[in-house]
């Protein structure tokens, strides 16, 4: 019942979104830019061209499910899912106040949310639950998850993913941001990664690893992934704070917005160059 959406500019959307993304962080004076502007493109494409959803009908049965496990980058999906059209746009304005329906972590009351997420390291759980849901309702929907890099030091990550290439819930598609980035610094000075693509594949699961800003390998990682008989992690290279210079790779942009007008004013020139 996907709607069609395939005339909207996927450029000029992600550029909409990261400016809502700096305004709502700025305007709250708390919240996560950063990890929200390296997830932009991903969620762009996925709300405007992949997900068979209806945004006037949220709950609908048959719909593909997202689970955004990075569950702080909500300025981004707020923002998307406000401009594909689940709610209006005058919310975003209470972003992360009192009363407000939009809080800082994304919770399944919002239109849109399949899934509340609070500490790191459950969304991916949740994923292969709603996958494994899907065959024991035999439903065709999809379910789609974004889990950060610093949450993949988290041990439920693994034991999710064990579990879903045992399962081979070839319905589930998961992109890992890794902007290389999280709370307290970089991840291979916390703790050592590696190689993501190749661990995976070592645990079952079909794996590949692209730009995660480039719409182009976007879509052809999603359409390799259609034809799996397993779970897919589609490792996406990202840059924290990508688009605004001054929170580029700069761990401390993680959690905290613009500090002043002036530079906000600078990110909103800086996104609008891009």
């Amino acid at each position: 019942m996907q709607d069609s959406v395939q005339s909207e500019n996927l450029e000029e959307i992600a550029k909409e979104v990261r400016k809502s993304i700096v305004k709502m962080t700025f305007e709250a004076k708390s919240g996560h830019p950063g990890g929200s502007l390296s997830a932009t493109e991903i969620l762009t494409y996925l709300y405007f061209r992949e997900l068979n959803i209806d945004p006037a009908n949220p709950n609908w049965p048959d719909r593909d499910r997202f689970v955004l496990s990075k569950g702080h980058a909500t300025p981004a999906l707020y923002s998307v899912l406000s401009m594909r059209g689940f709610f209006d746009s005058s919310l975003l304005q209470g972003f992360r106040k009192i009363s407000s329906l939009l809080q800082g972590h994304v919770v399944n009351h919002v239109p849109g949310v399949d899934i509340t997420a609070g500490s790191l390291g459950q969304g991916l759980s949740n994923a292969v639950g709603l996958a494994l849901a899907a065959r024991i309702d035999k439903k065709n929907y999809r379910v789609f998850a974004m889990i950060g890099d610093g949450e993949s030091d988290e041990g439920s990550i693994w034991e999710a993913a064990l579990s879903a290439a045992h399962l081979k819930l070839s319905n589930l598609i998961v992109f890992l941001d890794r902007n290389m980035i999280q709370l307290d610094g970089f991840t291979e000075e916390i703790l050592t990664l590696g190689d993501l693509e190749a661990k995976l594949r070592s645990f079952g699961w079909r794996a590949t690893t692209i730009d995660g800003h480039s719409f182009a390998e976007i879509r052809k990682a999603i359409e390799w992934a259609k034809d799996a008989d397993r779970p897919t992690m589609i490792v996406a290279r990202t840059v924290k704070g990508k688009g605004v210079k001054f929170m580029e790779n700069n761990p401390e942009y993680h959690g905290k917005p613009a500090p002043n007008e002036e530079k906000l004013n600078e990110a909103l020139r800086d996104i609008e160059g891009m």
